[in-house]
């Protein structure tokens, strides 16, 4: 019999394993692929952006969806926790722009590592090419004295969704085995990249146990654009840029300045992802404006067009815009511009200017759709947290079964604190399961 099972070898999983393991307690840790961290190997482009070294509260300020869930976990092991704990299993990390924290080798493969290492010192049982079917429960032995309970005696006639009635006592295994265990974690992450493994399981074993799900949908997706000549562009990359994302009826949905990447279908990079985050779905059918030229109002870019005509009278308007932009930009929006490309600059009428500046400040993309879970940073939604211990991870329904990382409904900005979720969830959890008393049955 094990003590504890870990459903799912990813960040959160291993991370579980690796924290309740020990003082006796014996780990078993489920993959149904053939090696660990399948999805944590191509997260930052294979680079692993682990967590971000910003402040705890900014950390917070990141996360999307059900911050204050968090707290308790985040201040329970932060960041810099983290940082701490792949330095000491000795992986050096660095930090780069935005205070994102990666593996100073550059490679995922050492987070992988480093935690493989910290499983085999701690015995912690790695069973991969095993997949789990089934969570086995039973219920506590006063359950049925609470739902029988008279209204207004004891906890009232209606069941409370806090109250736990029933408890986990095993897996049983795709392949018809049954492991017994005192306790198990769900920690099989949500439906993004499903080629990794991530399809769904865990919300499956959440509903069968009875508790919530909310809907899931792609989060950190870019956009596909109606216009076709986005695919010319693709990977141009735009920096210290501004979008905004307005609705059919001129409603203010995003705003966002930074960084974006014109890919063959459409757009992408840092602003488009925070985009998807905060408005996913919203965004369908929304027109978003790009402003090419965000620090200088119409006025004041009316006026360096202006500058420009006069130092460069013989060009024509092709080359005045090959001035202020990517040369292959400048070509593509010849042909959108309020001017005639082969036109000379000197000939432009000031309304032309003020129409030319314009529609730089201000350049429509319209939102075909969105990006699905095949590139999805992550999902959002999932198992809801108000049936689980913000402390703990602890079902409030199922004694003994946890929930971990992704499969819950939490979700954040790109920068490193996805994997900040699954880190603090993952330590509550192991932290939990590590007490003697858990074992004892509480």
């Amino acid at each position: 019999m094990e003590n504890i099972v870990v459903i799912g070898g990813g960040a959160a999983g291993m991370m579980t394993a690796a924290t309740a393991a020990g003082a006796g307690r014996r780990v078993c840790l489920l993959e149904k692929n053939e090696k660990l961290g399948k999805k944590l190997f191509i997260t930052g482009k294979g680079r692993c952006n682990l967590t971000n070294a910003c402040e705890t509260e900014e950390l917070l300020s990141h996360v999307v969806t059900n911050r204050r869930f968090l707290y308790s976990s985040f201040y329970g092991f932060s960041n810099y926790d983290t940082i701490e704990f792949f330095e000491r299993l000795g992986m050096k990390t660095k930090i780069e722009r935005g205070n994102r924290v990666f593996p100073e080798s550059d490679h995922a493969y050492d987070v992988i590592d480093a935690l493989s290492r910290e499983l085999r010192r701690k015995n912690v049982s790695v069973r991969l090419r095993t997949e789990a079917a089934e969570i086995l429960t039973e219920p506590l032995p006063d359950a049925a004295a609470d739902d029988a309970s008279p209204e207004g005696g004891g906890r009232g006639k209606k069941k409370s969704a806090k109250t736990q009635t029933s408890r986990a006592v095993g897996v049983r295994l795709k392949n018809g085995g049954v492991l017994s265990a005192d306790a198990v974690v769900v920690a099989t992450g949500g439906l993004s990249y499903p080629s990794t493994g991530s399809t769904g399981d865990g919300y499956r074993f959440a509903g069968e146990t009875g508790h919530e799900v909310t809907e899931c949908v792609p989060s950190l997706v870019s956009l596909t654009m109606r216009e076709a000549w986005c695919g010319e562009l693709s990977g141009l990359s735009l920096k210290n840029v501004s979008v905004r994302f307005e609705d059919a009826g001129g409603k203010q949905l995003y705003e966002g300045f930074g960084e974006m990447l014109f890919t063959h279908r459409g757009v992408s990079g840092p602003i488009i992802l925070t985009a998807t985050a905060e408005c996913s779905e919203a965004l369908r059918g929304a027109v978003m404006y790009l402003d090419l030229k965000p620090a200088l109002s119409a006025e004041q870019l009316e006026q360096r067009l202006l500058r420009e005509c006069e130092a460069a009278k013989g060009k024509q308007l092709r080359g005045l815009l090959g001035a202020l932009m990517p040369a292959s930009l400048a070509g593509v929006l010849c042909r959108q511009a309020p001017a005639d490309a082969g036109k000379a600059v000197s000939q432009l009428t000031r309304e032309e200017r003020a129409a030319l500046a314009a529609y730089l400040k201000r350049i429509p993309l319209h939102v075909a759709g969105l990006g699905g879970f095949s590139e999805a940073v992550v999902t959002k939604g999932g198992v809801a947290v108000s049936q689980i211990s913000p402390a703990t991870m602890e079902s409030r329904l199922v004694k003994g079964l946890y929930f971990v990382g992704e499969v819950l409904d939490l979700d954040a900005l790109t920068g490193g604190f996805n994997l900040q979720i699954a880190w603090s969830t993952a330590v509550a959890c192991g932290r939990d399961l590590l007490k003697s008393k858990t074992m004892e049955g509480k």
